[in-house]
């Protein structure tokens, strides 16, 4: 599968970025809940085993996430799961097994079948799904790790399905509050990192966002606030999403207040 090559290749700039951090630098705190970089880093691992898991062995998978709901109902949240099942990882080792982790859920995905049904923590999803949900993890939060070290992130076109899942994940946006998702679905029109233009949907009555790609990411990734960008949005309905847009899983979120996450003066 070709995600699982994006997937890849993210990770490896995400890794280039962090490999020459010391422990003390890992533990730098981030604007992304202050949680730290190796907060982070640890994050990512944690359910890229998971994603492996859901995709070898739906026992496992299983087990791991009866650990999960057990840990939370003790009062304790996801985070606080996540340094129990590091078991005091952390650091340079953690990067290493972070490393070491994707790489393998990179060969696994490339040679499994996209199609295949894989359990998740909601409802089960295709491997292509899965493996595409992780680089939009992997690339969202890394975004916190670029900011506060002061680092212009590089993109690729494997931004691109980051943007399908954003644009995929539209109407269960607004069913995610309970609220009826407009029609119709605005279009895009994004600038691909290398200048090409990616048209996403056809003509919609003036409902419209035109801009960055990796802009429109970092919105629906929630990194970034509407109003930090450039991104121009024509439309009620356009104008509605921005505000509120989500296309990771979960309760609804908000966006971070304007200005909030920004990359930091080198």
């Amino acid at each position: 599968m070709q995600q699982a090559d994006d997937f890849l290749v993210e990770c490896d700039r995400i890794h280039a970025l962090i490999a020459p951090l010391d422990d003390a630098q890992l533990a730098t705190p981030t604007a992304f809940k202050g949680w730290t970089i190796g907060d982070i880093v640890g994050h990512l691992h944690v359910w890229n085993q998971a994603a492996q898991m859901s995709l070898k062995d739906e026992d496992a998978f299983k087990a791991f996430m009866g650990q999960v709901g057990g840990i939370i109902r003790s009062g304790s949240d996801l985070n606080g799961f996540e340094r129990i099942w590091l078991d005091g990882l952390s650091g340079q080792a953690l990067v290493a097994a972070w490393a070491e982790t994707y790489r393998a859920t990179a060969a696994d995905f490339a040679t499994a079948d996209p199609a295949q049904r894989v359990p998740w923590a909601g409802p089960s999803m295709s491997a292509r799904s899965s493996i595409t949900a992780r680089l939009m993890e992997s690339w969202a939060h890394a975004q916190a790790i670029f900011d506060v070290l002061g680092v212009e992130r590089a993109n690729g076109d494997a931004l691109k399905n980051i943007c399908v899942l954003g644009l995929n994940t539209y109407g269960w946006t607004f069913k995610n509050r309970k609220l009826d998702a407009p029609q119709p679905v605005p279009q895009l029109l994004l600038t691909a990192p290398a200048g090409e233009l990616w048209v996403f949907g056809e003509p919609a009555d003036g409902e419209l966002i035109e801009g960055d790609a990796a802009e429109f990411c970092q919105v629906v990734t929630q990194t970034r606030n509407i109003a930090d960008t450039a991104l121009k949005v024509s439309g009620a309905n356009a104008t509605a999403w921005m505000a509120i847009a989500q296309c990771f899983a979960g309760a609804p979120v908000d966006p971070p207040a304007p200005g909030v996450r920004r990359k930091a003066e080198a």
